[in-house]
Formats: structure tokens, C-alpha cells, sequence
């Protein structure tokens, strides 16, 4: 049994009232653009835990009925209808045992992909990215999907407290592993006081390009968002989003581990969300690090929700052939 249909730790609902399926009966899932799956592990934390409950949080994020249905205010398209979106609930991941856990999900997302649905996970802890990436690379090539990854810190160490795999780690195990390009795997938001000397020599003998926020800040994060396009799209067949809940400045989503000062804006997020999945080939998304625990009136796990929110509608517009432009007026037709 890969799955468990509802939340692994709470009550069998799925993400904003849509259709479950069964991960491992394949005729639930057949035809669907997108599959919905909780990560709920937090054994590769170095600080706070309490992200296992992530998936719960981000589910249930949101102040509006939970009937399946969210249309989209200025893409003028429901995600939840327009696309065929399924929640496979939480994959069944051992407490503790964060190799197995990660085998589980990487497993889950290989399956997703060759069905030809776009897989977006709910954390739980980043480690998962090391899988669930991972994952879709078996099915489509290694070294044939580019990354982008929000966050306040690197995640590029080579060990972290002795251990190879935790959520200070998975990018450089997803690089030494081949499933991802150094040269294709970008970072924005960036900040703070790790990593040290050593692992940025590293990353930059990969290839890799990071923008620090303080860059994004000055040069401003349309242009930033132009030229990383520009490379993800080079040489790869699709794009990979993984989105750090501690990108976002703490005042803004306190409810994360490891939270560090001085990041984006919660609409800088969403807004660098939507034009990502509207204009680049996503084949998977991760949201992580919500720690339901620490956080403040829910305003992370909202969050958290409407990122998803923004993929899934980008998504659905992308394929729809819409057009969008950030200043028409909402009520130009």
C-alpha cells in the first residue's frame, strides 16, 4: 500500500474538496493532468519540527468552501475544473525512517510521471525534493529537467549532522546523482549566514546560479525571472518547481522551520509562481517546510494553499492557450 487516502495524520479530506485516487490502482488516476500527493515527513529537519502536518495545513488553507472549485480572478480560469486534478492523499511514510520514506516517494512520483500527469507534492520536510525529483527523472531522463527552487538557504550540503540525506542536502544529492544539471538548477531567494565557503565553491563548480535576495531586490525579480527562464529552458525537456515556504520573509510566514529575515513578499511568491508554471513546461511542483505548529492566524498554510492554487490556474491557462498580461484591466474582455 503506497498511499493513504485522506491526511496520514488527521482526517480523510482531500485538497479543497477535489476527487481522491488511489496510487495504486492506476484506472482511479487514468487521464488526469495533475496528481496531488502529502510527503508528511520531518526526520530531515535541523531545527524545528512539526512538518510532517504540512500536508494537513496546505489542504485545508483556505476560508472558501471546499467544493472542488477556485476560479482564478485575473487568469479567468478554474484550475480545479479545467484540468483533471486528483489528491492521492498522504503516502504512508514510516516516522523515523527517512530513507524509506524518501524510496516511497520517489517510487510514487516515477509513477505519476509515466502516467502522464504532473505531480505536486505537499511537505513535509525538503529532504523529499532529493525523491521526488528524482522520481519524475527516472521516467523522463537524467539531466533532461531543469530546476527552480525558492528558498532561503542553498539545501546544497554535503552532510548534515553526519547523515548524507536531510533537508540541508537534497540538491547536491540530486546533482551528484545526475538527475539534474548543475548548470540547469537555479535558486532565487537566497539568504542569511549558511553555506559557508567550501559549498559555495562547490556549487559554483557545477554550474549553478543562485540569486541571493538581495540581488533579486535590486535588480528586481521580473528580470531575474527572465534570464533564469532563458537557461531552464536550454537543453532540457521540462521544469521542476520547488518552492521552500521559507523563501517568504518570516513576518509573512512565520509557520516554517527555519526561518531567516529579509526574504520575498508573499505576492512576490505567487506572482513568480504563476508565471513560471504559465510559461515553462512544469512537469512536477513541491511546497515545503510548512510547520503548522509555528505558525500565526494559519497565514503559512494560506499560503502554502494558494501557491498551489496559482500553479494548477497557470497551468490550466497555459493549456488553454489563454493569454495573460499582469496590467490589463480585470474587466477588459
Amino acid at each position: 500500500m503506497m498511499a493513504n487516502l485522506g491526511n496520514m495524520y488527521g482526517p480523510n479530506f482531500s485538497f479543497l474538496g477535489i476527487p481522491q485516487c488511489d496510487l495504486d490502482d492506476p484506472k482511479s488516476f487514468e487521464g488526469a493532468d495533475v496528481i496531488i500527493v502529502g510527503a508528511p515527513i520531518d526526520s530531515g529537519t535541523s531545527h524545528r519540527s512539526g512538518a510532517k502536518f504540512g500536508p494537513q495545513a496546505i489542504r485545508m488553507g483556505d476560508y472558501l468552501p471546499h467544493d472542488g472549485q477556485r476560479p482564478h480572478l485575473a487568469l479567468r480560469i478554474d484550475g480545479l475544473k479545467e484540468l483533471k486534478v486528483l489528491d492521492a492523499g498522504d503516502l504512508l511514510m514510516p516516522p523515523g525512517d527517512l530513507e524509506k520514506s524518501l524510496e516511497v516517494l520517489k517510487m510514487a512520483t516515477e509513477k505519476i510521471s509515466r502516467a502522464g500527469a504532473i505531480a505536486i507534492i505537499l511537505g513535509g520536510d525538503h529532504s523529499v525534493a532529493s525523491a521526488d525529483v528524482a522520481g519524475i527523472a527516472a521516467h523522463r531522463g537524467a539531466g533532461k529537467i531543469s530546476m527552480i527552487h525558492f528558498d532561503a538557504h542553498a539545501d546544497t550540503g554535503d552532510l548534515q549532522f553526519g547523515a548524507l540525506i536531510g533537508h540541508g542536502t537534497p540538491m547536491r544529492r540530486l546533482i551528484d546523482s545526475k538527475a539534474v544539471r548543475g548548470d540547469r538548477f537555479l535558486q532565487l531567494g537566497l539568504r542569511g549566514y549558511w553555506p559557508g565557503d567550501e559549498t559555495l565553491q562547490w556549487m559554483a563548480a557545477q554550474g549553478m546560479r543562485s540569486y541571493e535576495m538581495t540581488e533579486i531586490h535590486h535588480r528586481g525579480l521580473s528580470p531575474v525571472l527572465d534570464e533564469s527562464f532563458a537557461i531552464l529552458t536550454d537543453g532540457c525537456d521540462g521544469v521542476f518547481l520547488s518552492v521552500d515556504i521559507d523563501v517568504v520573509d518570516p513576518g509573512m510566514a512565520p509557520g516554517t522551520g527555519t526561518p531567516e529575515p529579509g526574504g520575498m513578499s508573499s505576492r512576490e511568491l505567487l506572482e513568480a509562481v504563476r508565471r513560471i508554471c504559465f510559461e515553462l513546461p512544469i512537469v512536477g511542483v513541491d511546497v515545503v517546510e510548512v510547520c503548522p505548529a509555528f505558525d500565526s492566524a494559519d497565514i503559512t498554510a494560506i499560503l502554502a494553499n494558494r501557491v498551489v492554487l496559482e500553479a494548477l490556474s497557470a497551468i490550466a491557462a497555459k493549456k488553454k492557450g489563454l493569454s495573460y498580461s499582469p496590467v490589463r484591466n480585470l474587466l477588459d474582455r
